[in-house]
């Protein structure tokens, strides 16, 4: 069996997070072995009585700023306790967090130090001690611990084992370029809307074809930037020409 793939949060809120990593797929793929997950709170490196981790910023303006030395303490005590974890700072500059850069965390089987920004940033000394920055779109949040719970949600099923279904991972939204096809579950009719005669059928194959046509559909009508990136093969082109009685 191979080793967890370990993660470790540093924040300044540890009980925002435990909760989450504790529930559901996370903790149970935590009790199977295969998440190995440490919280760390970033007062602990804090010097003094009353553990301060923000100062004013230099030059002045609203906000606090997280000081460098509690920071920096935090991520090398993280650093010797997973030798060779990328560590990545959750901010609005960094690239946005795609389901392609899920993909390529997971291969990193030395793990992640997730750190999690507060207030108006962290002291920009402390970049040089980062692998990265990492963003989940143009809005701002409060702190980056949502980010950090998202990345690790994320990652976290493409780990082998932890998804119930080994299929699971690979027919979600994003992993082919396509949003993904709509689910239906019992009863088959629900206030008059039955579910598609495809999925009844208990034909494979014609449920394989309408699944793939509605993922070409909806992608095209709800995310046309994702759709223009789509190289589409013959097949999907003719599938594209049916109408959704004809599958």
């Amino acid at each position: 069996m191979s080793p967890p793939y370990p993660v470790e949060i540093l924040t300044l809120f540890p009980g925002m997070v435990s909760g989450y990593l504790g529930a559901s797929i996370l903790g149970k793929a935590q009790e199977k072995g295969l998440l190995l997950t440490t919280i760390t709170d970033i007062r602990e490196y804090a010097e003094g009585r009353h553990r301060v981790t923000d100062d004013a910023p230099y030059g002045g303006g609203a906000g606090m700023v997280m000081k460098p030395e509690p920071l920096v303490a935090a991520i090398e005590a993280a650093r010797a306790r997973h030798p060779g974890a990328r560590v990545l700072l959750m901010s609005p500059r960094g690239p946005t967090f795609t389901q392609a850069t899920a993909r390529e965390l997971v291969r990193h089987e030395a793990g992640l130090i997730l750190v999690c920004g507060r207030y108006e940033g962290v002291d920009e000394r402390v970049m040089a001690h980062l692998d990265g920055e990492l963003s989940m779109g143009d809005f701002v949040l409060t702190g980056g611990e949502l980010a950090a719970m998202t990345v690790v949600d994320a990652v976290a099923r493409l780990v082998p084992g932890v998804l119930g279904n080994v299929d699971s991972s690979v027919t979600e939204s994003f992993e082919e370029g396509l949003l993904e096809h709509p689910q239906y579950t019992r009863p088959p009719v629900f206030r008059g809307v039955e579910v598609p005669a495809a999925l009844q059928s208990g034909d494979h194959a014609r449920i394989a074809r309408w699944r793939r046509w509605k993922s070409l559909v909806l992608t095209q009508a709800r995310r046309p930037d994702l759709y223009a990136s789509v190289e589409l093969s013959k097949a999907d082109q003719k599938l594209l020409a049916r109408r959704e009685e004809e599958l």
